[in-house]
């Protein structure tokens, strides 16, 4: 039974947009990376740390790095790590990967010596390509013969002139760079390797691996899903087209901000891509949890069009008193993804800066995105929006059976943003898929009778007290609203009588706020089995690299 068999969010697109998308006339990412280098070589492709570099330089950068990796003879489909903040480099090796024909695999420069190793092991990397500040790590485990290959990079090495004065900085001033000791190659020594050999065009297929995305590891280990080209293709399209009643046909150059990490998916795909796609500037920030030092950037740069964000991003950024200095007259869009946006955040944002947070939803999983709201929406709404072109999205019971309008139930997607698989893990594959090849998401939403949905919780973060569903978010959202709370995050802890209690780890904004103010205010405002029954306050929250609390580390604590 399949009550939405019609897609209620059809007749609700703006004007535009398509119920389908069109891949014809690519090939692969590669072709419609190649058409922007084409489109717009005088154009800046990213500004980072004041430097420049044009579309132009980034194609002949890029297909240096890919005759490079050619010209080491590894075999087809061979899988290159990558493990960069947002610098220049990153994109370099990320489009020379794919150009050379080779399969990216990103990894979070966060990570640590196990999470590094894990990775490296499980995806049978060939090479390695880091950022030398992060080189400590890989020392842990170099002795292993993990890499055929590891290449490292100064973060100022694609800078000009102006990066020898900061890799001074970094080395010298703020010893910004552990000791390591490992055989490897410069950066730019591959690069003028790959300059002298020359580059041969691979004839890639839409079915060809292009990533394989490491979810958070937020149920257990982390697992590669395998994108195809067509599926992160897809993605840009269904984006692009969502957004284009937005832009409409706009002439002058768009500016991306890129403060997430383009190892994460929603940045890979809704700023790296989609801004070559759209012949943008990428303003890069390498490090954003550098509050003070990313205001001072937004402040030079008036003239940003797109931010797309995270709710612990736009928190931070709300609650710097420095930060209602910034101006963004241009900006026409903010994207609230990765983790739930709070009404809260949301509402100071839009007051703030004069435009909303267009919640949308996503996984590594999908490339990432399912739904959105529209760019023209009139205020924080709460809901995830509405499914992208080109995908249907069922609300299902634990039994697989469709849920009426309104009632909860797992969110499972279809589309050809969808990945292949979990890489190297069929069982896994086989049990994230419904018999008709919808991927079940592990999320609880609603949908309503218009088609937006709306997400509860993580169906694995769910709380059962007593036999009733206790959702995560909601107990958060409503503790966020309480005067004296900066964050929130909420778990169950197993009870003897009830099954599980509610857990609350709260980061104080007043020092004054007890325990007994928090447990009196959650009694006015929710019913007893959904109030926590423990209050823990904390110095700060433990996050990703992306800004979503992890709530998996406060079971832990």
């Amino acid at each position: 039974m399949q009550m939405n068999n019609q897609k209620p969010w059809l007749k609700n697109y703006l004007e535009g947009v398509p119920h389908e998308i069109d891949l014809a006339g690519y090939s692969s990412i590669v072709d419609l990376i190649e058409e922007s280098f084409k489109n717009y070589p005088n154009r800046v492709a990213m500004e980072s740390m004041g430097h420049s570099i044009n579309y132009r330089q980034l194609d002949i950068l890029s297909k240096d790095f890919a005759a490079y990796l050619q010209a080491l003879g590894l075999e087809a489909g061979s899988r290159i790590a990558i493990m960069f903040p947002n610098v220049p480099q990153y994109l370099i090796a990320m489009l020379g990967t794919l150009r050379a024909g080779f399969v990216v695999v990103n990894m979070n420069p966060l990570y640590t010596a196990r999470e590094l190793e894990h990775q490296l092991q499980d995806s049978g990397a060939s090479i390695l390509v880091m950022l030398e500040n992060f080189a400590h790590v890989y020392q842990e485990i170099s002795n292993q013969g993990l890499v055929k290959k590891v290449i490292v990079s100064s973060i100022g090495e694609t800078l000009g002139p102006k990066g020898v004065i900061i890799n001074l900085i970094a080395r010298h001033i703020k010893k910004l760079i552990p000791h390591w000791s490992f055989p490897c190659i410069k950066f730019n020594q591959a690069l003028k390797i790959g300059s002298g050999h020359g580059f041969t065009k691979p004839n890639l297929r839409q079915d060809d691996i292009a990533f394989l995305q490491y979810t958070g590891g937020t149920t257990g280990v982390s697992k590669g899903a395998v994108l195809l080209h067509r599926n992160i293709l897809s993605n840009i399209i269904q984006i692009e087209s969502w957004l284009e009643p937005a832009l409409n046909n706009r002439q002058q150059q768009l500016v991306f901000l890129c403060a997430l990490p383009m190892t994460h998916i929603f940045a890979l795909t809704a700023c790296g891509l989609l801004g070559m796609r759209k012949g943008a500037k990428l303003l890069l920030v390498a490090n954003p949890r550098d509050i003070t030092g990313f205001i001072k950037l937004l402040m030079k740069h008036p003239d940003i069009n797109i931010f797309p964000g995270v709710n612990t991003l736009f928190h931070a950024l709300i609650h710097r008193p420095e930060f209602k200095h910034v101006r963004l007259p241009h900006l026409l869009v903010t994207i609230g993804g990765g983790m739930a946006v709070q009404r809260k955040t949301a509402e100071l944002w839009q007051k703030m800066m004069g435009v909303p947070i267009a919640q949308g939803y996503g996984l590594s999983e999908t490339s990432p995105v399912v739904c959105v709201n529209t760019p023209f929406v009139k205020e924080f709404t709460g809901s995830i929006g509405m499914p992208v072109p080109g995908t249907d999205v069922l609300i299902l019971d634990d039994d697989g059976v469709e849920v009426p309008f309104g009632t909860p139930g797992e969110i499972c997607i279809k589309g050809p943003q969808v990945m292949a698989g979990y890489w190297n893990r069929p069982e896994e594959t086989e049990q994230s898929m419904t018999a008709e090849g919808y991927f079940k998401s592990g999320d609880i939403g609603i949908m309503s009778s218009d088609g937006f949905v709306q997400i509860v919780d993580r169906k694995k973060d769910m709380i059962v007290v007593a036999g009733y569903k206790v959702f995560p978010n909601e107990i958060e959202e409503v503790i966020s609203q309480m005067p004296g709370v900066r964050e929130c995050a909420v778990i169950g802890l197993s009870h003897r009588k009830l099954g599980e209690i509610v857990k609350a780890y709260i980061v104080k904004d007043k020092p004054e706020l007890s325990e007994t103010q928090v447990i009196q205010y959650c009694k006015e405002q929710m019913t007893s089995y959904k109030r926590p029954r423990k209050i823990a306050f904390i110095e700060e929250m433990p996050k990703s690299n992306v800004g979503k609390i992890l709530r998996r580390h406060l079971r832990d604590l």
